[in-house]
């Protein structure tokens, strides 16, 4: 019999993580619901994203459109080989340099919607504390979130450039990539989204980071559900409202989870 406890915890474990990431992933839905109760902070809501989109759009029509001449740039030793190597090398390097271009992108994509859009889910996020109530949000220092938002991008920049050398592993690195891909910027979405609900609350960094590693399946639920609906054309502008919405249940819920857990029990 004890020898089966041991495998029972583990396999309760497991499901209750992937109910957590189910539950987190469906918050993102349960989010459009908000439209009824705000839809004019919820559409205004939508204008970061149509920026960071346009910017974005920009610079990936312009690298397209000129990555042959980038890649003869990068590779002036081939200038003397036979037209056929030279040819093959420089577009294999305009593959590379287009795929790791448009996975900094999908990236930088995050990152600039966020950085743009703080003044704009500030009233979202504000007035969903407001219709949960039992909490009034303290205001949210600028510099403070001027700082976030650098370090978001870094942030941002350093998952880009893990997920494109991910990808470059032979036979696996596609698939992995894949994977990894929206599990970081899943992670990053939601690291930022909860973040000044959490400040308002007047809770730390360090304190943030253990908070949401306490409920790291829902977490990453919520996240990777999120990055996944910004894949579909157009997605990232009708979702980052509601995915605001839910960032901030999501952060309620830490909260209240750990305040739980430190209260005293009752006397039997």
């Amino acid at each position: 019999m004890k020898a089966d406890v041991a495998p029972r915890r583990v396999l309760g474990r497991v499901r209750h993580s992937i109910t957590e990431f189910f539950i987190g992933a469906t918050l993102v839905l349960r989010g459009f619901g908000f439209w009824r109760v705000r839809p004019g902070v919820m559409a205004l809501g939508m204008v970061p994203a149509v920026i960071a989109a346009a910017v974005i759009g920009t610079v990936l029509v312009t690298v397209g459109l000129n990555v042959e001449g980038f890649a003869s740039a990068v590779t002036p030793f081939a200038d003397e080989w036979a037209e056929r190597e030279r040819g093959v090398v420089r577009a294999l390097v305009a593959i590379v340099m287009l795929t790791g271009i448009v996975i900094g992108m999908v990236y930088s994509f995050t990152a600039l919607t966020l950085l743009i859009g703080d003044p704009f889910y500030e009233r979202i996020w504000r007035a969903v504390e407001h219709e949960l109530g039992g909490f009034t949000p303290s205001p949210v220092r600028f510099w403070r979130s001027f700082g976030d938002g650098i370090l978001l991008v870094l942030r941002a920049i350093a998952f880009g450039i893990t997920t494109f050398i991910v990808g470059l592993v032979p036979a696996v690195g596609s698939a992995a990539a894949a994977v990894l891909g929206p599990t970081l910027a899943g992670h990053l979405i939601a690291r930022e989204l909860t973040t000044r609900s959490f400040e308002a609350r007047g809770i730390s960094a360090s304190r943030r980071v253990a908070l949401l590693r306490g409920s790291r399946a829902r977490e990453l639920g919520f996240g990777v559900m999120t990055q996944l609906l910004f894949v579909v054309p157009g997605g990232a502008i009708v979702v980052m409202p509601a995915a605001v919405v839910a960032a901030t249940r999501l952060a309620r819920h830490v909260v209240e989870t750990a305040a739980a857990a430190v209260e005293p029990q009752p006397a039997p």
